[in-house]
């Protein structure tokens, strides 16, 4: 079974046990050896260094924000 099929079978069930599923999965995630955010910070490094789409808007990370009021 695919991904697309799991979160399609996912979606059918009730609010309650979606949470479950999404607890549990957090776990596995976090028990995974080897895997942290840095390491995930390391592995996608080269993909924001080439991939402008990803960093789009990074050229006016320093503008000043003003709230819509």
């Amino acid at each position: 079974m695919g991904t697309k099929e799991i979160l399609g079978e996912i979606k059918k069930l009730p609010y309650t046990e979606r949470l479950i599923i999404v607890e549990e999965t957090l776990k596995i995630i976090k028990e995974e050896p080897g895997k942290s955010i840095e390491n995930g910070v390391r592995e996608m490094e080269s993909e924001y260094k080439t991939n402008k789409d990803l960093t789009a808007f990074s050229s006016i990370d320093t503008d000043d924000f003003y709230e819509a009021k």
